[in-house]
């Protein structure tokens, strides 16, 4: 079992592009959610997965990720998992420190989100001047809400982005 550390954040600008690598699409759906944990299908590029996550609110989580081959990903996500999460998450380094940032697309169109993993929850990093509000422990910006509520359904879609 893998225990994940992650901060997730709003992104107020576009100056990470400046940095970023060319970006990989990712697609994505989930088995099962809602319970004590997620079970996810993924595509990441050429590449797949298959994620079990648990369901606790906050940046730590415990989390199995296990290779699957592509072509069982896609029958997968075509009989099963509906509906799907669309992205392109670029890399960018900064201050030491690799983050992710997730354009969205599809449903949720418009929302861009930057994430962080950590070695423990209290390491100290620099925030990048592109940084927005946090929003680790706001269920609505997991993936798992943004299958079943995307962001083109919210009704307040203001983004700190938006308001600078």
């Amino acid at each position: 079992m893998g225990i994940e550390i992650e901060r997730k954040f709003l992104v107020k600008n576009n100056l990470w592009k400046a940095s970023a690598n060319n970006g990989t699409d990712f697609k994505q759906a989930y088995l099962t959610s809602g319970g004590p944990c997620s079970v996810r299908v993924r595509k990441e590029g050429n590449k797949a997965n298959l994620n079990i996550k648990s369901a606790t609110l906050g940046i730590l989580r415990q989390e199995f990720e296990y290779s699957i081959p592509l072509d069982e990903a896609e029958e997968l996500l075509s009989l099963f998992c509906s509906p799907t999460v669309t992205k392109r998450r670029y890399k960018v380094d900064y201050a030491g420190k690799t983050w992710e940032i997730d354009v969205f697309t599809g449903d949720n169109d418009g929302l861009i989100v930057a994430e962080i993993e950590l070695d423990h929850p209290d390491e100290d990093f620099e925030l990048p001047p592109w940084i927005g509000d946090e929003v680790s422990n706001e269920a609505r910006y997991y993936n798992t809400e943004l299958a079943r509520h995307p962001f083109c359904t919210w009704e307040n879609r203001q983004l700190e982005s938006d308001s600078d």
